[in-house]
This record gives structure tokens, sequence and C-alpha cells, in this order.
């Protein structure tokens, strides 16, 4: 799969009719753990339902509902292709409207369109009190018309920064479900930075790029915010089958200050044990922190920086004091370290275990041609030069996570 663009392909509102309905089950969709039924439709999740009853905090709900990686896969002769769904999107009380969020299309792994929808709902987040509401809104539709009248396989990847119910697809031909093609399945977990951040489309992910470019099928599994060692989320690690994983660890750790370091290394220790009970030969890398100045040496947590709030600019800054790294808190320094001596010591008996310094995807030669936006998140171009950089490291020629890498 390359994601190359195909000019054929038309989006938008224009009039067409698509009037076979199918319903949108398991089969059809990828990158999820689990579906629920809605009254609208279904919702996919990235976590499963077990894990989500195990500790409801707003963000997590948040990231793990937004589908990064997610997208509906079928075989079709179809022209004509809508979407009905209902999104929920994100706004910030005071500052301007934030973009729409994209759908991209892929007909037989060529990148093949990229649209949005209208209406939805608006949860509406005061980044001051940290109060949110959701406002109402009806359903809108995905519309891609022009497709080559042919058998072809089909795949709509959904907005990672949307949560996005799927309403009813509609096509002018039958639909049928896609039968695996033997690629590697490559099971990831990290922070909002894996998630999406500021990615320019579903599919120009870092993860969902190194996929691609890997030819490997990705579920991912980067929640932002809320990549802590939770041991739900390394349950979930376990019971998903996958050929290859990785577990990118840091920097939510650092920017929520939800640990020292006397807790950090034997979580680091259980999160991985836990992995391995699923997976105990699977080929799992894991990922350090990227680098990010401002909490290399200075512990968090993130605070944020209103100023620019108005002009739609959001920046943070490291709150922490670098004199508390004698009392265990935690910098990215500190842990890229510690994540380093783990692995090491863990390999003696874990020959398919690894370790990336994740400032070899993003590092000092990176920061002053593409400088972090808002001090901890990269941009699209960012995200496409540590997509292309992975791939080579982990799917490339004696990549650690090859069959000739281990």
């Amino acid at each position: 799969m390359n994601f190359e663009h195909d000019p054929a392909i038309m989006t938008g509102t224009a009039s067409a009719i698509a009037p076979i309905t199918t319903p949108v089950t398991d089969d059809l969709v990828r990158g999820a753990l689990d579906l629920e039924r809605t009254e609208h439709g279904v919702l996919p999740h990235r976590l499963p339902a077990r894990a989500r009853a195990q500790y409801t905090d707003g963000q997590l709900a948040l990231a793990e509902a937004q589908p990064s990686g997610v997208r509906l896969v079928f075989r079709t002769r179809a022209t004509v292709v809508e979407l009905d769904t209902l999104r929920t999107k994100m706004a910030y009380q005071g500052a301007p409207p934030r973009p729409d969020g994209l759908y991209d299309l892929v007909v037989d792994g060529r990148f093949a369109g990229q649209t949005s929808v209208t209406g939805g709902k608006v949860l509406l987040m005061d980044m001051a009190t940290g109060a949110a509401e959701t406002l109402p809104g009806p359903v809108g539709t995905v519309r891609f018309t022009g497709l080559p009248d042919r058998t072809k396989d089909v795949e709509i990847w959904l907005p990672y920064n949307e949560i996005t119910e799927l309403v009813a697809l509609r096509t002018d031909a039958p639909v049928e479900a896609v039968p695996g093609d033997g690629r590697p399945v490559w099971l990831h977990h990290g922070s909002s930075i894996s998630h999406g951040s500021n990615a320019a489309g579903p599919t120009s992910t870092w993860p969902a790029l190194a996929a691609s470019l890997g030819g490997v099928e990705l579920i991912n599994l980067g929640l932002g915010g809320s990549a802590l060692l939770d041991p739900f989320t390394a349950r979930a690690l376990r019971d998903t089958p996958a050929d290859v994983i990785s577990v990118k660890i840091g920097i939510n750790l650092v920017n929520t200050d939800v640990m020292r370091l006397r807790a950090f290394t034997p979580a680091v220790h259980g999160f991985l044990d836990t992995v391995r009970e699923g997976h105990p030969t699977t080929p799992l890398l894991v990922v350090s922190p990227i680098l990010c100045p401002i909490h290399e040496d200075t512990p968090g947590p993130s605070a944020p920086d209103f100023s620019g709030l108005d002009k739609g600019q959001l920046r943070f800054r490291a709150a922490g004091d670098p004199a508390e790294r004698a009392a265990g808190k935690l910098t990215l320094a500190v842990i890229r370290d510690e994540l380093a001596r783990i692995v090491k010591q863990r390999a003696a008996e874990d020959p398919h275990l690894h370790y990336l310094d994740g400032r070899e995807l993003y590092g000092a030669e990176d920061i002053a041609e593409l400088p972090l936006p808002d001090e901890l998140h990269p941009d699209a171009a960012t995200h496409r030069r540590m997509g292309e950089r992975f791939a080579a490291l982990a799917f490339g020629a004696g990549g650690v996570l090859t069959a000739d890498g281990h």
C-alpha cells in the first residue's frame, strides 16, 4: 500500500444515488477492538469494554473512542460510496473552531480521496476549568463518487480526532468483506503522537504511514494523554492477536506527572510481563520518547499556555523543577536511560525483545527544521518523517520487527 493519489475519485456532496444499504458489521471494520451498538448505529472502540469499565476517565474515554487507524474495508464494484456518520468534534471555549476531521479513501492500496462531514455533536471544553459539555447535532454524510467500475478493495479511514458513530453504509453495487491477505498484523501502543496529533489525515499519522511502507496491517492503540502503563491496556495488548508489537512509553508519564522512578521501573516490567503472557515470542519493540526539549531534563507536569488561544494557538511548558529529579521525578532523559536498561536486562532471556531510542525518529538534528508547534506534538511533516524512519528501522531489511531482524 502506498497511499498515492488517484485524481479520478471525487468527493463532496454532489447528488448521487447509492441505493444499497449494507449493515456495518465486525467483518467490515479493521483497527477496532470493539464495536458498541448505539441508538444511531455502531461506535468503534480501540479498547475493549472490560478495559473501559475499569477506569472511566474522561480523557481516556475520549481518546480510545477517537478511531485512529480504524477503517471500513470492503470489496465492491460500486462507483458511489456514501457513509452516514454522527461525529463528536472537539472545540475549546474562547478559541476558533478546530479543523474538521478527515476521511481518507483508499482504493486497491492507493490513496484516492479525502473529505470531511458536516453536522454532528460538539464536545465544548473549557481549558481553564476542565469543564465540558456536549452540544447535539445531526447525522452527516461522507460521499465519494467516480470510483472505477470494476471489482476493487475499498478502505475508508475514519478521522483520528473525532469520535465517529457509523450510521449507514450505502453503495450502488453490493458489498462483501475482504478476506485477510496474509500481511503481518502490527499492534502498536503509544501517546497522542502515535494517536495522530497534527497529522494531515488518518492515513498520514506516523503509524499509518509506517504500516503502509512496511506492508503490515495496523492496529493503533495510540491513546492521546493515556499512555500511562495502565494494566488494562497491557491486557488489551495481551489479548489482541498480532504478529509484531511495539509500545512507545514515556511522554505521558512525564506530562501528567503520575509516578516516580520507584513506581516506573516495576510498572514497565509488569506491563511487559502482561503483554508477554499472550505473546511470549512475538517480536516486541520498546520505543522511548522522541526529543521534546521542554521535558528532556525538566519534570512535569506540562502546563498549558493560554496566551494564544484566541488565535487558535495552544502551547505547553514544563511546570516541574529540575531539582526534583533527585526525588525520583521523571524526565524524558531519565525514562530513556531506564527503558534501555530494562530492555537490556530482559533481553538476556527474551531474544525477541528490542529497544529503539525515540530520538532516532525525531531528534536534535530535526528540531531546528521541524520544531514542535506547541512544544509537545509534531506537525504533519514530522509525522511523515517519523513514519518513514520507523518503517525503515522496524520493517526494512534487517529491521527489528522482521523475520531477519531477530
